[in-house]
């Protein structure tokens, strides 16, 4: 999915983008990713007077690992997308990434623009941060390991306060 900026800028081209991505190198030895579909991308590129826009929309599914009991969480994620891109002048590129962090545009270095870093960049982004089986997730026992979800373990849990640990054996015989 590369675009001649100058080119689609200057004539005003428009093409509509449906394809499909293997994005699994982007999640090899990713242990909370156990599996990941293709990201379907459906996007409408636009060259306009001095920039290039890409909108639409991608979809991922994704198999996580729960954050509470490892058990696998089925995700299937639409993300909206909308990029400006242009062309960096000599000036821009002088000026550091300070300058360019409350624009509304991505300043692209070179005269081709390579749409596929930024889709994978987004799917980062939309990923869930703490994917759960159910709301009502027990998580695993921090002693045994076992899956409350499953059965009760015979654990016992506890709660001691640090400050007051050495003060629990004060009144034993």
């Amino acid at each position: 999915m590369q675009f001649h900026m100058q080119e689609w800028m200057a004539k005003g081209l428009k093409a509509t983008v449906q394809e499909k991505l293997d994005v699994s190198e982007l999640f090899k030895g990713r242990a909370d990713v156990l599996a990941a579909g293709p990201l379907h991308v459906s996007l409408e590129v636009a060259g306009h007077e001095g920039f290039v826009t890409a909108s639409g929309e991608l979809s991922i599914d994704l198999d996580l690992a729960c954050s509470r009991c490892l058990d696998k969480v089925e995700e299937h994620t639409v993300i909206p997308y909308f990029e400006q891109f242009k062309l960096a002048s000599a000036e821009e590129k002088d000026e550091g990434p300070e300058a360019d962090e409350n624009d509304e545009f991505v300043e692209v270095p070179t005269e081709r623009l390579d749409l596929r870093p930024f889709l994978e960049e987004a799917v980062l982004v939309f990923m869930p941060f703490a994917p759960l089986c159910s709301k009502d997730c027990k998580g695993l026992c921090q002693s045994c390991g076992e899956n409350l979800n499953e059965r009760a373990c015979d654990c016992k849990h506890e709660v001691i306060d640090p400050r007051f640990a050495a003060l629990k054996d004060l009144f034993k015989d």
